[in-house]
């Protein structure tokens, strides 16, 4: 009975996080268009002029998203990136958005896996 009940539980989370995915919060999408897309495009291709100059990084290719993990992506939102010589190359979100907030963006983001 315990089983059953845990399993049906992980079946139910897994299926809300898919919706989450599918069906990003409005906030997260406007976010995503005006902060993100300039570097990693608006499908997470990073084909922009701005993504190709620092690197960014594909979403949509699914050996790409495999060499992060989610606590990896969580860090990389909330603390931003700078490159080897200390410039910021992404800014950090963690006083713009709030956890759920950034794991939502995190769903958002491997859903671009194709």
């Amino acid at each position: 009975m315990m089983k059953t009940s845990l399993l049906t539980m992980t079946m139910v989370m897994t299926t809300l996080a898919s919706a989450s995915a599918a069906n990003p919060p409005a906030a997260i999408k406007q976010i995503w268009s005006k902060e993100c897309a300039k570097c990693h495009g608006t499908e997470g291709k990073a084909d922009t002029k701005m993504g190709k100059k620092i690197g960014a990084i594909d979403f949509t290719d699914p050996q790409k998203q495999a060499k992060f993990t989610d606590e990896q992506m969580f860090k990389t939102i909330k603390e931003g990136v700078k490159d080897q010589q200390g410039k910021i190359t992404m800014k950090p979100f963690g006083e713009v958005l709030k956890v759920d907030e950034i794991n939502e963006m995190i769903a958002f983001i491997r859903a671009f896996k194709k």
